[in-house]
């Protein structure tokens, strides 16, 4: 008998009666021993959501892969859509970026420091700014420039990209280009945004310029998934900071960076522990 390894289940199905049971029996006849565990059930939808932390002691009747095996005989019943995994999966991330790089430094710091789970396996911007950066930190960098005409072709290329480097997750790090409905349905649940929180109140240019003309008492940003309707998917984590009539456009600006960063980190770090359901037009975050 091996040492336990801590394993994350999650979960979401119609609501009703036995779903928690039959999970805790499950783990218990399994010699599992529940570490954390959430849980939420929208009683106006009817639907029951739930991601529980465990530590499984291996050997020949608790691996991960007979885990996997006896749970499926759990879930059919109670027509579960659900996850099982070792904690110490961590997800492939492309982060694409143009010229803004605040997102960016944030993201490449946290997973080089270990602070997120993942793997930043490629770069891919329509600028060439941050090259150096990214090269810097050993990972392979992609110059894609995108015009009106070019955006079938660089769309084709970004995908040949995530492909050949078995990406789990696309992170838009301030990527100030609208990506074609057939992009973001493709990568449906697997890409996240970022933009200020100022969206629609301020759209165009200079939206900082705008919030100081209008003073503006909070700095946000929303980071959300990626959908056909632009800016408008379920929103997964924000961030707001208080401002007053002090602060310069300048000083908005790098409020706004801040919590750009703070708000699009919070929501890869929640995706890539498996705390984000999307439900319809919204998400539910089992932190």
């Amino acid at each position: 008998m091996g040492a336990p390894v801590e394993h994350v289940l999650t979960l979401d199905c119609p609501e009703g009666p036995g779903i928690v049971h039959a999970v805790s029996r499950f783990l218990l006849d399994h010699g599992c021993d529940i570490i954390d565990n959430q849980q939420f059930g929208e009683r106006r939808d009817g639907h029951f959501f739930m991601r529980v932390h465990f530590a499984a002691t291996l050997g020949s009747e608790n691996t991960t892969e007979t885990l996997h095996r006896d749970f499926a005989t759990v879930a059919a019943p109670f027509a579960m859509r659900w996850h099982l995994e070792p904690i110490t999966a961590r997800r492939r991330v492309l982060i694409m970026v143009s010229r803004y790089g605040h997102c960016l430094n944030d993201l490449l710091f946290r997973a080089r420091s270990g602070d997120l789970p993942i793997d930043v396996v490629a770069v891919v911007s329509n600028h060439r700014d941050h090259e150096a950066l990214v090269t810097w930190h050993d990972i392979p960098f992609f110059h894609v420039p995108v015009t009106a005409a070019t955006k079938p072709e660089a769309e084709a290329r970004l995908l040949e990209i995530v492909d050949s480097f078995d990406v789990d997750l696309v992170v838009l790090a301030r990527y100030m280009q609208v990506l074609t409905d057939g992009l973001c349905t493709r990568l449906a649940g697997r890409m996240i945004n970022i933009h200020h929180s100022f969206l629609p109140s301020f759209k165009g240019a200079k939206p900082y310029h705008q919030a100081h003309d209008r003073g503006v008492k909070l700095v946000g940003a929303t980071a959300h998934y990626v959908t056909a309707d632009l800016d408008e998917g379920p929103i997964i984590a924000q961030q707001v900071i208080d401002v007053d009539h002090r602060h310069t456009p300048d000083d908005l600006a790098a409020i706004g960076r801040d919590a750009e960063s703070a708000a699009l980190a919070r929501a890869v770090r929640w995706h890539c522990e498996g705390r984000v359901f999307v439900q319809g037009r919204r998400t539910v975050v089992l932190r």
